[in-house]
C-alpha cells in the first residue's frame, strides 16, 4: 500500500537481460509501482495469469517463447487481452509492426497494436511517461 492508501499498481517486466530487468524494476519501484519480473514469454504468460498485472513491459527478442508470441498470446486470452502492453526492443518499431502484419495474415487472426513501443535502450523519462500514461487512463 502506498501512503495514501491506494494499492501499488503491478507492472510485469518480461525481459531476458538481467541489467534491463534491474534498471526497469528500480525505475518503477522508485516511482511508486510494484515491479514483478520474468525472464521469458512462457514464464511471463504464467505470471500474467497469476498476478493480473496493471501493465506489462515486454521485450521482443527473447529465447524460448519470445515477446512476439507472448504478445499474441496475451491479445487472444480473454482474461489478459485488456492489459496495456509496452513493447521494448532493440528492433525498430516498423520491423516489429511488419512482423505482426505477416503473422496476422499467416494466422488469419489480427491482434491490436501494442499500447506503446519503446526502442532500447529506453530513456528513463520516456519510459516513465508511457507507464504513467497507460496506468492513469
Amino acid at each position: 500500500m502506498t501512503s495514501n492508501g491506494m494499492k501499488k499498481k503491478k507492472v510485469l517486466i518480461v525481459d531476458d537481460e538481467l541489467d534491463m530487468r534491474i534498471f526497469l524494476s528500480t525505475l518503477l519501484e522508485t516511482n511508486g509501482y510494484k515491479p514483478v519480473v520474468s525472464t521469458d514469454g512462457m514464464e511471463g504468460i504464467r505470471k500474467a495469469r497469476e498476478i493480473k498485472p496493471d501493465l506489462i513491459v515486454l521485450d521482443v527478442m527473447m529465447p524460448k517463447a519470445g515477446g512476439v508470441q507472448m504478445y499474441r498470446d496475451l491479445r487472444v486470452d480473454s482474461e489478459l487481452e485488456g492489459i496495456p502492453v509496452i513493447m521494448l526492443s532493440g528492433i525498430a518499431k516498423k520491423t516489429f509492426f511488419h512482423s505482426q502484419n505477416v503473422l496476422d495474415s499467416y494466422m488469419d487472426q489480427s491482434v491490436r497494436e501494442p499500447d506503446a513501443y519503446i526502442e532500447k535502450p529506453p530513456e528513463a523519462e520516456e519510459f516513465l511517461q508511457s507507464v504513467r500514461g497507460l496506468l492513469n487512463m
